[in-house]
């Protein structure tokens, strides 16, 4: 009686794709749970622009969103008009070259952009960008 070292018949050529399953799904769930994260400011359907300003890597700017039904939020935290003043001019007094990215909803008209436009004019907002989807 004689032990054996392996399978009879020599070494095994086959692929084990068990563990290549798992580390895939492991990683498919870290991006589902990481893409909605990575999304700054509340959802809103931009405008359309043909041409858009490209930038380069600068620091992360403030984000300021409006949403259809005229809610103003700045990053994810929402408040009203005098509100938005004392955030914007909180976050502009620890970086005052920070930027701003105005992120308005499809829906809603010029006056309403316009007069958080003004409001971050008064807390002392330098630079405002527009946020805009790009045309295909």
């Amino acid at each position: 009686m004689g032990m054996s070292a392996g399978p009879k018949g020599g070494i095994k050529s086959e692929i084990n794709v068990t563990p290549l399953v798992d580390v895939v799904l492991v990683l498919l769930i870290i991006f589902m749970v990481v893409t909605p994260m990575l999304q700054r400011g509340k959802s809103v359907e931009l405008p359309k622009a043909t041409e858009i300003e490209k930038e380069g890597k600068e620091a992360d700017p403030l984000i300021l969103s409006i949403t259809p039904d005229k809610k103003m939020f700045v990053e994810n935290d929402e408040v009203d008009e005098k509100g938005l003043q004392e955030k914007i001019a909180a976050e502009l007094s620890k970086d005052p070259g920070k930027k701003i990215l105005l992120k308005g909803d499809n829906a809603l008209n010029v006056g309403d952009v316009r007069k958080v436009l003004d409001t971050a004019r008064k807390a002392k907002a330098k630079q405002i960008a527009l946020g805009v989807e790009e045309k295909k």
